[in-house]
């Protein structure tokens, strides 16, 4: 991946509660700033890189929360006006090699 200048409204992060896969309504003005990005540069791709707290032997169960965690996400972009083309999923589960919440939606730019 190449890297990005900097996009207003990116990255942006999504925070859940545990075992929680609806979106929370405080998520949208963050999510409002992605969109406005998003439909200043057509170019502009992103994607949701969803996590999911659990233990090892729950890595299923976590990979499915944090998938329905990004769909949600990526629904609301779409239903906003933003094609689902432009949007890649990548649910990572219990997987959180990088800091931050385990129950979280990184929204990240990315680079065709």
């Amino acid at each position: 991946m190449a890297a990005l200048s900097p996009q207003a409204g990116l990255p942006a992060q999504v925070t859940f509660a545990p075992n929680v896969t609806d979106m929370p309504e405080l998520a949208k003005p963050a999510l409002n700033n992605v969109i406005k990005a998003m439909k200043a540069d057509e170019q502009l791709r992103v994607q949701l890189v969803a996590y999911a707290s659990g233990s090892a032997d729950q890595a299923s169960q976590a990979r499915r929360v944090s998938l329905s965690r990004a769909i949600g996400v990526r629904a609301y972009l779409i239903e906003q006006g933003i094609k689902s083309a432009r949007i890649d999923v990548r649910a990572l589960g219990n997987r959180t090699d990088i800091g931050g919440p385990p129950d979280r939606v990184d929204v990240v730019a990315i680079d065709r």
